[in-house]
């Protein structure tokens, strides 16, 4: 297509922000966590991670950990996507999928997990969008501050 290939993360962005506005509501956080589990099927789409396998005892999927394929030293080419993978490939033991989406996030209570989460997601992939020709970026004076948009 005249856009390249959009990622899965890419396509959800694109579905949460506000056309003309150029941004996600304020008030939507959901989104957040919905992008990092984007990036958690993109990593599998990709097989750069799988679920541990079952073995002789069969475990619920939501029970069973993230580990990386052996594509050990090769990454994505999307530079969110080999950072959640670098934090992936180096912690052991292994967590679940809700685990990781937890800790990219930030939302997590341990201290020494927060150095997994994944800053500016949205404002990362918007760039993305806007190098790949599909947004735009302008400059809009909100009261206070001003705030850079991405009108599609």
């Amino acid at each position: 297509s005249k856009y390249g290939r959009l990622t899965l993360m890419e396509e959800v962005l694109l579905l949460g922000i506000k056309d003309r506005e150029g941004y996600t509501s304020f008030w939507n956080d959901c989104i957040s966590s919905g992008l990092r589990g984007c990036m958690m099927i993109e990593l599998g789409m990709r097989k750069k991670i799988e679920l541990e396998k079952t073995g002789t005892r069969k475990r619920s999927i939501c029970s069973r950990k993230v580990v990386p394929t052996s594509s050990e030293g090769r990454g994505t080419g999307d530079v969110l996507l080999d950072e959640a993978l670098k934090h992936i490939r180096a912690t052991q033991p292994p967590e679940t999928v809700q685990d990781w989406i937890e800790l990219l996030s930030g939302e997590t209570w341990n201290p020494l997990k927060l150095k997994f989460q994944l800053r500016n997601v949205r404002e990362r992939i918007a760039k993305n969008l806007v190098e790949k020709g599909v947004l735009t970026t302008e400059k809009q004076n909100f009261l206070l501050f001003d705030m850079t948009t991405h009108p599609v």
